[in-house]
């Protein structure tokens, strides 16, 4: 699950901070999806990677998978298997000199973490890959292909939250509903609290119950 109570983003700004998001609170349980939606600048991604760890400026409460979190706190142990993130740029997730194999058993690999060869195999197939792509680099890879694998990196430490950073905007729009359909897949078959950041209201629709509009950093028109 995912609980903000209002947070506050800002960064540095010469001897000033800028706030870029303002009072922002949301609940997310296992099994939703909840959406962002607002133009660049608005400050949903800036709020999504706050969540993720990635950026420690902030205040308020927050609470991950039962994890409380404060400014600060290193995503690392269960916290990192439990909050797992979807990047815009699939290309610039993975290592372009490693072959997928590779850069994904490192993780599992780091965590201890058994039979990760069957589970890499497993994954594949799970996302709608031919397992025989993990010997594969990432530019031998279709864009759609690459963020299928960034999905598979991400789903492959079994985690409780998934945060997905505009997912589909880089790719064309036949690739695109087959990355949203197969997100709804794992979204049914899967205990994830999911939040989905996304400049385009339809793909909001196509994922979310629950939505947020944000401008100006602020959430606006939130809607069951």
């Amino acid at each position: 699950m995912i609980e903000l109570h209002h947070i506050r983003v800002s960064y540095p700004n010469g001897r000033d901070w800028r706030t870029v998001v303002h009072d922002a609170s949301l609940s997310v349980k296992a099994g939703e999806c909840f959406g962002l939606v607002g133009p660049s600048g608005c400050g949903k991604s800036s709020l999504l990677w706050t969540i993720a760890g990635l950026n420690p400026h902030w205040q308020g409460e927050m609470r991950l998978a039962h994890h409380a979190i404060t400014p600060g706190t290193r995503f690392t142990g269960q916290l990192r298997r439990d909050v797992q993130m979807v990047f815009q740029d699939p290309y610039a997730s993975l290592h372009p000199r490693h072959r997928l194999l590779r850069t994904l058993s490192e993780p599992l690999k780091l965590l201890g973490e058994n039979n990760i060869a069957d589970r890499i195999n497993t994954g594949f197939r799970r996302v709608g890959l031919d397992p025989a792509l993990a010997e594969r680099y990432p530019h031998q890879l279709s864009g759609g292909q690459r963020q299928r694998v960034a999905i598979l990196r991400a789903l492959l430490l079994k985690p409780a939250v998934l945060l997905l950073d505009e997912p589909t905007s880089a790719l064309d729009m036949s690739v695109q509903a087959e990355i949203l359909n197969l997100l709804n897949e794992i979204k049914q078959q899967e205990p994830l609290a999911m939040i989905l950041v996304s400049h385009d209201p339809n793909v909001i629709a196509h994922m979310c119950k629950h939505a947020a509009r944000m401008s100006n950093g602020r959430m606006i028109n939130i809607a069951e």
